[in-house]
Formats: structure tokens, C-alpha cells, sequence
């Protein structure tokens, strides 16, 4: 059910707390973002899902092609706006990190996964709407593909992961926790959430392909099963479908990479699975 603004029995602070919204995210109306601008993102979001590995160049000359007078800066920019960052094998060559916050480093390289929580990652996205864009940040289980907690915000501020994190952790904990570099991650709040809890601290090196696949993979499935397919007019609506489709994603989706069992079954221990990297390269 969504929120019934005219319901004079039941409160809108009421309404916003048996769907687990908070009221900020209720009240949301988008204007700082000219029509023409978000129809630009629908379809960068949409040609970065189809091939993650484009950069702004390639999507600059996509969009010029469906006609559309973008630079290569304007595409940079937005896709920096939006959290998107073209994933491809890159050379570090940087000596020293630029980043205010100390930047862990990858540790899965030579890890195999073998069971539930023993690894932990996370990641952001682009939400488009009838009017404007909104962010979902998400928490996965890189055994199971199990997406243990999940929670949409109208900015890209740390406090909606921060937030998401700390649910997860009062009822569990893993061994190693993987992010990206982004500022949601290296800020203080998430990293000592993290240290306080004893978990090994995990981050991609930026632009790498294989780092965090498993949900850049949730997000494909996200986009075309279940985002793409309406036209969102309230926050609201996303949050009913996502609290539908997430609950579909775990419980009743069959895996190929995990015998075409679900990760409800594999996560809770209902069954077991060989290696998680076994039929990696089918995954994109």
C-alpha cells in the first residue's frame, strides 16, 4: 500500500514508519534538475547498466548519436553526479592517494569465498523517476549473492549508508567488508562502524573491473527486472517495488552461478555451493 495523504485515520509520520520511509524522503519533490538534464541521466544510466564498461567518451558519442549536443565534460560531470565510474581492468599508478579519508586496500585478490559472511560489499545507484532521481544503496553477501539490507535516499550523503550498515551489523557481522572509494565509504562514520564491529576493512582500486562484479551484477538485475519497467511517479512506489523485487531476488530468483538455487537457500545454509568464483566470466 502507498502513502495516503488524505488518510485521517492513520498519520503521515504514521504512514512513513509502517513503510520504513522517512519522512524527508516522503515529502521529495525534485527541482533542481531541468527536464532536459534528467532525460540526458535516464540515458546514461541506461547505456552504463547495458555496458558498464563505457566510459564518458563512448556514452558522450551514444548520446550524440540519439541526438543530443553533450561534451564529454557534460557527461563527466553528470555521471559524476550520479555515482557512475566506468569499470575496466586499469594500471594504480598513483603513488599517493588523493582522498581527505585514508583509503584501505583491496584484500580479496587471492581470498576464496566458501561461506556465508565471511564477505560483505556494498554499492550505490542511480534511481530514475517520472521527475528527478533518487540513490539505493544496498548490502550483499558475496557468497550467496543474499542482499542482506537495502535503502533508497534522495541524496548521496553518508548518512543513508551509514545508517543501512548499522542495521545490518546489530544482527550480523562478516569477516571482510568491500566498497568502492567513494566518500560514502572512506568517511569516518562507516569506517568506524566497521573497525568497532573487528571487520577487515576492503576497497576497490578505482576503475578495476572484477573488484565488486557481484553487485554491479545486482544492479543490472535491479534496472531491467524491475526499474525499468515503470515510470515512477513517488518515492514511494520505488520502495513498494523494490521491497517486492528484492524479496523475489532472494527468496524464489534461481542463480545460475550458484546451481540455480536462491541465495535465501544458500545464505541460510538450506544448501551448499562449490567455489563462488566458478562461472565468474559468464557473469557479464
Amino acid at each position: 500500500m502507498l502513502i495516503e495523504p488524505n488518510n485521517s485515520s492513520i498519520s503521515i509520520v504514521r504512514q512513513c514508519q509502517l513503510l520504513g520511509l522517512n519522512r524527508s524522503v516522503y515529502y521529495y519533490q525534485y527541482k533542481c534538475t531541468s527536464e532536459y538534464t534528467e532525460n540526458i541521466m535516464r540515458l546514461i544510466d541506461e547505456r552504463y547498466t547495458a555496458r558498464p564498461h563505457e566510459g564518458s567518451r563512448k556514452i558522450m558519442v551514444h548520446l550524440n548519436n540519439l541526438g543530443y549536443d553533450v561534451t564529454r565534460n557534460q557527461v563527466k560531470y553528470l555521471m559524476q553526479n550520479m555515482g557512475l565510474q566506468a569499470i575496466y581492468p586499469k594500471p594504480n599508478t598513483s603513488a599517493k592517494s588523493r582522498h581527505e579519508h585514508k583509503i584501505y586496500p583491496y584484500l580479496l585478490n587471492d581470498v576464496c569465498v566458501y561461506y556465508p559472511s565471511q564477505v560483505w560489499c556494498s554499492d550505490i545507484t542511480y534511481i530514475p523517476m517520472k521527475q528527478g532521481h533518487i540513490y539505493l544503496v544496498a548490502i550483499m553477501d558475496w557468497h550467496s549473492r543474499y542482499v542482506i539490507d537495502w535503502e533508497l535516499s534522495i541524496s548521496l550523503e553518508a548518512e543513508f549508508c551509514v545508517d543501512t550498515l548499522n542495521r545490518t551489523l546489530d544482527s550480523s557481522v562478516c569477516g571482510i567488508f568491500n566498497t568502492d572509494q567513494g566518500a560514502q565509504y572512506t568517511s569516518n562514520a562507516w569506517i568506524n562502524a566497521l573497525l568497532n564491529k573487528g571487520v577487515s576493512i576492503s576497497m576497490d582500486a578505482k576503475g578495476r573491473c572484477f573488484d565488486n562484479i557481484f553487485i554491479e551484477r545486482l544492479w543490472r538485475s535491479v534496472k531491467y527486472e524491475c526499474i525499468y519497467l515503470k515510470e515512477f511517479e513517488y518515492v514511494a512506489e520505488v520502495k513498494e517495488a523494490l521491497i517486492d523485487y528484492f524479496d523475489y531476488y532472494n527468496n524464489d530468483r534461481p542463480h545460475q552461478s550458484l546451481g540455480y538455487k536462491t541465495p535465501a537457500d544458500v545464505y541460510f545454509g538450506r544448501v551448499k555451493i562449490d567455489n563462488v568464483f566458478d562461472n565468474l566470466t559468464s557473469i557479464f
